[in-house]
């Protein structure tokens, strides 16, 4: 079994991340898509990005900065891009695959895709998790589920303690 739930959640552990990313990327080759670039949006689709790059021969990896969730299940009222901003200009006429963990409200994924999308040839997003409220639908997704998911990345309590967090 990939993920292990409980009654209120969906849990990924490192293992069933490397068996995700990989069918993902499967999916993504069989789709005959042959991304440029891969853009990440950090944190949690650095993991992804990374993944992908691997697994379908990508080294040109970019990472956009959104701001979005300001604690568990909280967020702001609209995602933001942070510091720095990608230049549009580097993705002009390439085929961009955006990556990151999870398509919750979809509200993020939908403010780089329309931040790109009328620069480049072809853009489509790939996410681990899709959640039936996204308000945008990605391309390429490996599991559908409307439950809070415990990513291995960020299901522990970071060592350090940051001011403001």
């Amino acid at each position: 079994m990939r993920a292990v739930m409980d009654d209120e959640r969906e849990n990924l552990t490192w293992q069933g991340f490397g068996t995700a990313s990989r069918e993902l990327a499967e999916v993504i080759a069989a789709d005959g898509f042959d991304p440029d670039l891969i853009l990440s949006i950090a944190r949690g689709g650095l993991f992804l990005a990374a993944s992908l790059g691997y697994a379908l021969a990508v080294k040109n990896l970019h990472v956009t900065n959104v701001e979005f969730y300001d604690g568990v299940g909280t967020t702001l009222d609209m995602p933001v891009m942070l510091p720095p901003v990608p230049s549009a200009v580097d993705f002009s006429a390439k085929k961009v695959l955006i990556a990151d963990d999870v398509a919750d409200s979809g509200r993020t994924m939908e403010l780089v895709y329309t931040f790109i999308k009328d620069h480049v040839d072809d853009v489509r997003s790939a996410v681990i998790y899709e959640k039936p409220q996204s308000v945008i639908k990605c391309e390429y997704v490996w599991k559908r589920t409307d439950r809070w998911i415990n990513f291995p990345w960020s299901c522990e309590a970071p060592v350090v303690q940051r001011a403001g967090q």
